[in-house]
């Protein structure tokens, strides 16, 4: 029972010990009590109970029983981290048992050099002990042991033979009552799915583990370290580095395995290398390869190790004995059968270029590139990146070249297998280091042409394909509709001045229900979307459009000047320096959004020019006198362009890459042209351009007061030419698809948006920070108007910068005046701007606004 109802069969147990029990029945009640404090207590109450079971079964004088009760204290004693102990109580159990008894033991001895990382090992244990147990007709034990065949075959790269052996397992598990190893055979599937490269379906089956595991009332710190795992491999390290800290905490408090806590602490380093905290990652990892060395698990001291090194090296503590102490963990991760050894080998490898050691980089590069064939897509990665070093190395600008464009398809594979736009965008940092590699080669061997395409060839690949719509999923939509309602109330409390931190928990729960089902969604594109061709470019840009993409290599911006049938490169400036300008700015806009602050435009119009200077630097002077369309990177998505001198009067439009703009270029307008005005609640002005607007567009369906809801917001949205929404923005830093337009039943999120069949043609955002976004990935973003581009939107007009309403509404009337005239968004909204009045309100707000998009 105690894995089958562990809560019941404690207190059966401790029932049978109050009634002065015989010796038998009293050794199995203290066995009982012992796993469960094992498994999900504290270890001191294991090993005391267990003990005195072991006495019990002497006093009973049956081999038998104190075989069994050896074997579960051998188990405890290797958990607790006293690993000399626990393998000669093993040992012993499997010398006093027999038959079917000696094959229980025998699986846990096979469990416990699993935990020690001594797979062989436990492969031959477990070998010897299924066959009589399946003669024994011992279904439950039966299927524990093919489960952890499964595991060590997982642990050692043999995603074929584990994938057999847990659907065998399963397949006996349905047939028992044992609830807590059916959780466990969900939580290995999951694994299983992961090591397989399938992270939505790892990350549903640990959910549904959880769940499991959850209506049991016991911990689950094997299944925190496996989530870590998966999360870190979604690109989710700061997730991962937080879950791991919350079951060390957790475990300590109830005084758990000293072996979980090592590994929990791998994990957290791990994690912590990962999310950028290098010193962080030192101290985890140091601690977990002490515990790991004292526990004799070589093969999780090997681990550790490693991480100690990143992180080490992510310091920048670059040395010969570091070389060293790579290769040396390399090896010794190579015997044991790890499929972690290349990433050691591509780390000596990259400490000894950074030293200049060629000859000894070349013999470590050559051991990692072996992997770029076979295994799972990021350890091809890995394979991929030292061979584009090893390129690099002997000076083969086409060898990088080719290594970067292997490695980074493998990765548009992994990342069409994603659902969710978050994971895919998160999971372009696995190729940021190869995509940079090829920038500089192609530099040198390609000129500005290449250049260009390998600029492309990273950015902005989340919007290269539609995310998949999320699945019509009752819990799903009813999750959406509980935070709506949540969300609305909680809002209406805080203007009201009443305290909120229960709905503020609640809703904060129903965000992480949503998030968690939305990251299960598994990809549906068979690939990565169209490849970028120059040409095609060049050939859509009439003769006075030029498109400049700013790409950003070592630090400084490289301005890739494209028109007239060519592409040419300039030299800008610091790419940090940059962005701490654009602080300035935003700050300034702020400020100018109120009135009184006149005496601020000089400063903020002075930060404009030094803006220009350090992101189109000479290339100001070829732009032309035609429209502009710029192509930053992530990290300068805030820049207000429209306050650059060179860009102040002209048709200018923003795309987060030249992809994107190719495609909403090419994306027809829907046939009807139907219009559609939404009116959110609480503005300042009312939305007063609204009326105004209806009045306009005759037949334009408006939605305003208790009309203007999610659901018919959306349905009224889905294929419209031409959408203008009038409400209140929410940016969230913390959560980016949670970003958010107040309607009148409470906030329309990007998830909402993402259920739309098509996005409108042109939408119109009239609102503050609906254009802010979150810089994820190697060079990514997430926010409103990134979701709607990849769904049938060729134009959006979005803000930056929080605005004066009062100001917003000349502007917007100004705008929808001239595309009714036949004008682009992005000429319309030059034309409007120059329209306002010339006061510092007024310049501010039409600065803060921009074109995104070629409708």
């Amino acid at each position: 029972m105690v894995f089958a109802a562990p809560g019941e069969a404690r207190a059966r147990a401790e029932e049978v010990l109050g009634d002065r029990p015989a010796p038998l029945r009293a050794s199995v009640a203290h066995q009982v009590i012992g796993i469960w404090q094992r498994d999900f207590g504290d270890m001191r109450l294991a090993l005391s109970h267990l003990r005195r079971a072991r006495a019990w079964a002497a006093r009973a004088d049956s081999a038998e029983r104190e075989a069994d009760v050896l074997a579960t204290l051998g188990v405890a004693l290797v958990h607790a981290g006293r690993t000399r102990q626990g393998m000669d109580a093993l040992r012993r159990g499997v010398e006093r048992g027999t038959g079917h008894t000696r094959a229980r033991v025998l699986f846990r001895r096979a469990y416990s050099y699993w935990v020690l990382g001594h797979h062989k090992e436990a492969l031959e244990d477990v070998r010897r002990a299924i066959p009589v147990l399946r003669q024994a007709d011992d279904v439950i034990w039966t299927a524990r042991a093919l489960t952890l065949r499964a595991t060590v075959h997982l642990a050692l790269g043999s995603v074929d033979r584990a994938d057999a052996d847990f659907a065998a397992a399963e397949a006996l598990w349905e047939t028992t009552g044992q609830e807590h190893d059916k959780a466990d055979a969900v939580e290995s599937r999951g694994l299983a799915a992961f090591r397989s490269g399938d992270v939505p379906a790892a990350l549903r089956l640990l959910d549904e583990a959880e769940e499991r595991y959850a209506k049991l009332g016991t911990p689950t710190f094997m299944l925190s370290i496996r989530r870590c795992e998966v999360l870190m491999a979604a690109g989710l390290a700061a997730e991962a580095l937080a879950e791991a800290d919350a079951a060390l905490g957790a475990l300590d408090g109830i005084g758990g395995q000293s072996t979980r806590r090592a590994e929990l602490l791998l994990a957290a380093a791990r994690a912590a290398r990962l999310a950028d905290e290098p010193q962080t990652a030192i101290a985890r990892a140091a601690l977990a390869a002490r515990l790991f060395a004292g526990q004799r698990r070589t093969w999780w001291e090997a681990h550790a190790r490693l991480v100690l090194i990143e992180a080490r090296h992510a310091a920048g503590r670059g040395s010969g004995r570091l070389v060293a102490d790579a290769a040396a963990v390399a090896e010794k991760l190579a015997a044991l059968g790890a499929p972690a050894a290349p990433e050691a080998s591509l780390l000596a490898g990259r400490i000894a270029l950074d030293l200049g050691w060629t000859a000894d980089a070349e013999r470590h590069l050559v051991l990692a590139a072996r992997s770029r064939h076979r295994g799972p897509p990021l350890a091809r990665m890995t394979g991929w990146a030292a061979q584009a070093l090893r390129a690099r190395a002997a000076g083969s600008p086409r060898g990088v070249l080719e290594a970067g464009r292997r490695g980074l398809d493998v990765l548009d594979d992994h990342r069409m297998t994603l659902g969710a736009s978050e994971l895919r965008a998160r999971a372009t940092a696995q190729g940021a280091e190869l995509a940079a590699l090829a920038q500089r080669a192609s530099l040198v061997s390609g000129g500005p042409r290449r250049l260009l395409v390998w600029s492309e060839r990273w950015r902005a690949t989340a919007l290269s394909a539609p995310p998949t719509r999320p699945p019509a999923d009752p819990a799903l939509l009813s999750d959406m509709t509980a935070y709506r309602e949540i969300a609305a109330r909680a809002e209406e409390a805080r203007m009201e001045g009443r305290p909120v931190p229960a709905l503020e928990r609640e809703q904060r729960r129903l965000e992480r229900e949503i998030r968690s089902r939305t990251l299960h969604i598994r990809g549906e594109a068979p690939d990565g979307g169209d490849r970028f061709d120059v040409g095609r470019l060049l050939a859509r840009l009439s003769e006075d459009v030029r498109l400049v993409e700013l790409a950003v290599l070592d630090g400084r911006v490289q301005v890739l000047l494209c028109g007239q049938g060519r592409v040419r490169r300039f030299e800008a400036g610091l790419l940090a320096a940059a962005e701490t300008e654009a602080e300035h700015v935003q700050a300034g806009l702020r400020r100018l959004a109120h009135p009184g602050a006149q005496a601020r435009l000089p400063v903020v119009e002075a930060a404009g020019r030094r803006l220009e200077e350090l992101l189109l630097g000479p290339a100001a002077a070829h732009l032309g006198d035609g429209p502009v369309v710029i192509v930053p990177p992530g990290r300068l998505h805030r820049v207000p362009w429209a306050l650059l001198p060179s860009l102040r009067e002209r048709v200018l439009s923003v795309s987060p890459s030249a992809s994107s703009w190719l495609r909403a270029k090419e994306t027809a307008p829907p046939r009807g042209g139907r219009q559609v005005l939404v009116r959110g609640p609480g503005l300042a002005t009312g939305g007063a351009e609204v009326p105004e607007l209806a009045g306009r567009y005759g037949g334009a369906t408006v939605l305003e007061h208790e009309d203007a809801t999610v659901p018919r917001v959306l349905a009224e949205l889905n294929g419209a030419a031409l959408a203008h929404i009038a409400a209140h923005g929410t940016f969230r830093a913390d959560g980016p698809l949670f970003s958010s337009l107040r309607v009148a039943d409470g906030p329309l999120i990007v998830h909402d948006f993402e259920r739309l069949d098509r996005s409108p043609y042109r939408i119109i955002l009239s609102c503050c920070d609906t254009a802010r976004f979150a810089n994820v990935g190697a060079d990514e973003l997430l926010g409103l108007v990134t979701a709607l581009l990849p769904l049938g939107t060729a134009g959006v007009v979005a803000c930056s910068a929080p605005v004066n309403d009062a100001a917003v509404v000349p502007l917007m009337l100004a705008l929808h005046e001239r595309l009714d005239a036949g004008l682009s968004l992005a000429e319309a909204l030059r034309d409007a701007r120059a329209a306002l009045p010339a006061d510092a309100v007024h310049r501010a707000t039409g600065w803060a606004f921009t074109a995104f998009g070629a409708a």
